[in-house]
């Protein structure tokens, strides 16, 4: 497993983390993402760590606390300076206003419940869940800033925020010369490109690496869905459940037919090659990934083995291109004005 700078931070993480949204699965909305309780969590994390993944991702808000509660159960036999423990502050956590957010009075008591359900002393990478616009940015900042001072974070991330958030975020905190965010949580996939518009560049230019989450398009890439193909009863794509943004039919099927004929080159399954391809993407630091299981968990590790041609990421760019937004098809009609970034992530040991 290849180790790469988190954005330009000093922290060096595996270019795969696994997410542990699956664990718990104490309500109604994340029993549709999985149910992994401590015995079988314990096991998926021991063949992470065997593989080389140090990098667990959770977040309060995953089945109400529970995910972080269950990751703590199921790395309790492991040195705590062996792992890196990455959670997330901004959905409710409790009735009330003052419950949710990022404001002071918030992020106070989310860090310290955080802090005790892990059975930690320290987050090494703690997340804004989402942009708050109640809140000051330098409310936010200054207390994400106290935090690390304090020692109880080691470094501060973003997760879906827009260009503009990331970007005033960061310089507020450089005004006054506090932590900045070193990365962010991100939805990329071939089936989802918006990343690339803004928050790319964005990216490059501040040194921001991207934390990819669902990497395989809300499960469309998984190979289980194909042109002409029956849709398995049991996917959250037949269902409609938590199925994220819509994805026009035919360019699913397009994009499917690309990686089928990638598959076939490389004698992976479809899913190692669409994981492959983000992980060959500009400013990805680490891909999470999520299994419910050993049998979906060690295919999707074995992803960060296979190393795509520049024909076939080629490839799969053009059947996966989408028709961006104002202003960013005007800025990419002036392509030597505004060139795509590099694709190679940031520096690697």
């Amino acid at each position: 497993m290849e180790y790469r700078q988190l954005g330009k931070s000093g922290l060096m993480v595996p270019e795969i983390c696994f997410g542990t949204a699956t664990f718990g699965g104490t309500n109604e909305f994340f029993k549709q993402w999985g149910s992994t309780q401590t015995a079988e969590a314990r096991k998926l994390i021991d063949i992470c760590m065997e593989a080389g993944v140090n990098f667990f991702d959770t977040a309060d808000g995953y089945s109400d606390g529970n995910s972080e509660i269950i990751l703590a159960e199921a790395t309790s036999h492991l040195k705590r300076e062996e792992i890196l423990l990455s959670t997330k502050a901004f959905y409710p956590t409790r009735p009330g206003p003052n419950g949710r957010g990022t404001s002071r009075y918030h992020l106070t008591e989310a860090l310290h419940a955080s802090l005790k359900r892990l059975k930690t002393d320290y987050i090494d990478i703690w997340h804004m869940h989402g942009f708050d616009a109640l809140t000051p940015v330098e409310e936010t900042m200054n207390m994400l800033d106290k935090f690390v001072r304090e020692g109880k974070v080691r470094y501060i991330a973003a997760s879906n925020y827009s260009g503009w958030h990331l970007m005033k975020s960061n310089a507020v905190a450089d005004r006054y010369g506090w932590s900045k965010f070193v990365a962010h949580q991100v939805y990329y996939s071939l089936v989802g490109r918006d990343y690339e518009f803004e928050l790319m560049p964005l990216a490059v230019d501040q040194g921001i690496g991207a934390l990819v989450w669902s990497p395989l398009g809300w499960g469309r890439l998984t190979g289980k869905i194909r042109r002409g193909a029956p849709v398995p009863e049991n996917t959250r794509y037949k269902t409609g459940k938590e199925a994220g943004p819509v994805v026009d039919e035919e360019h699913l099927f397009k994009v499917v037919d690309a990686l089928d004929a990638v598959a076939a080159e490389t004698g992976k399954s479809v899913p190692q090659v669409a994981l492959a391809w983000v992980l060959a993407r500009p400013t990805v630091s680490s891909v999470i990934i999520g299994a419910r299981n050993e049998e979906q968990l060690r295919p999707n590790l074995d992803a960060a083995s296979l190393k795509l041609s520049e024909a076939q990421i080629a490839a799969l760019d053009k059947a996966s291109q989408q028709v961006p937004a104002y202003p960013y098809w005007h800025q990419q009609a002036n392509l030597e004005r505004n060139p795509f970034p590099v694709p190679a992530h940031f520096e690697e040991v």
